[in-house]
This record gives structure tokens, sequence and C-alpha cells, in this order.
């Protein structure tokens, strides 16, 4: 089936791999635009909702029992529940599985490249085959770069401790240690999400 896809998803795109991963990304993150905007709606609640929140935790933190259904019974008056936001994400997973799997099909990559950099080769094949000061090796320099720009604009909007704030810069380390058409990916992936959340939080939901 992978076969198949990454097939398909090359043939569109002229027989080029790099473009067609940005493409399938693209495609797929459109057809979920639905759950992420009930993530941000999910999202929107709980922010509305956070100073009720902390005084019921506050008033029932000896009674977990009795917390969980004043918190329930708070999302129910709004139409919502505590876990609204989750199983969106949730329902995302198996579509991003996918374009993660096209994205890495090592078969399908071979003399793919992107911009002379192949899209099969991770950093450490690239510095062996190449060089540490080569235009391959540049090329996913400025990928791994362009993915920590986006996690460190994310990081900026996010409120809590310095931990949450680093979850974002996961995606370059993991780019480090995958193919250069895994981090491609993942900046296409990491960019839509970065946007599409800033234009979900300044529009009415």
């Amino acid at each position: 089936m992978i076969d198949s896809l990454v097939t398909f998803v090359i043939g569109t795109a002229g027989g080029n791999a790099a473009l067609g991963i940005v493409l399938f990304t693209i495609a797929v993150r459109v057809l979920l635009l639905p759950l992420g905007v009930k993530q941000a709606k999910a999202a929107k609640l709980r922010e509305r909702l956070a100073p009720k929140l902390k005084e019921l935790q506050k008033r029932h933190s000896r009674n977990p029992e009795r917390l969980n259904k004043e918190m329930t019974a708070l999302y129910a008056k709004e139409g919502s529940s505590p876990l609204a936001g989750i199983w969106p994400g949730l329902a995302q997973a198996p579509f991003l599985w996918v374009v993660y799997q096209v994205a890495t099909h090592p078969t399908a990559l071979a003399g793919h490249t992107l911009f002379g950099a192949p899209l099969g080769h991770q950093v450490a094949a690239l510095v062996a085959n190449y060089g540490l000061i080569s235009w391959p090796f540049l090329v996913f320099a400025a990928v791994i770069f362009l993915i920590a720009l986006v996690a460190w604009l994310t990081a900026r909007k996010i409120d809590g401790p310095a931990w949450i704030k680093a979850l974002p810069f996961a995606s370059a380390l993991f780019a480090l240690v995958m193919p250069l058409a895994a981090g491609l990916y993942l900046l296409v992936s990491t960019a839509w999400t970065a946007g599409e959340r800033a234009v979900l939080a300044t529009r009415p939901l």
C-alpha cells in the first residue's frame, strides 16, 4: 500500500520526490483542517475557562472525584468536555503517520534529491560522503535551521514552564537523525501547524 502511494505521490509531482513530499504533506494538512479548527476551539475554551478551573482546583484540591465532576459539569455547560482538544489530535495521528511513511520510504527516495542533497541520506551519511563543507550538507543544515526557527517562533507563544516551551524543538532534534526527506516533511508540517494556529487564534471560532 505504502509503495503504491509513494509511487503515486512522486508521479503526481512529475517525478520530483521532494516536491511530492511537500504537496502531499500540504494536501493532508488541508484535509485535516477541520480537526485543527476543533483543537483551536478547545484551546480557546480552556483559556476562557481557566479562571473558573483554577478556582475549582483550589476548592476541591482534596477531593479529586468531586473536582472531576465539577470540571465535567463546567465543560458540559459550554457544550464541550475536558477531552475535546485531545480527540482531534489523536484522529490526526494515523494520517500524519502515513505522510511520514511516504517521506521516509527508502526505495522510492533512491536517486531523488533536494537541491542536490540526497533525500534518503541522514546528516551523518552526508558528511561521510560529501564532507562537512559541502553543498548537500548546507542544504540539510538549512532545513534543520528552518525547523528550529519555526520551533522558536512556536515556543514564544507558549505559556508554561521551560520544558513545555522546549517541546517544539524536538522536531529539529528528530530531523538530525532522520533522512533529509523526513526533515523536509517536518519543516512543512510544523510550519503549517504554526501558521494554522496563528490564523485560527485571531479568528472567532
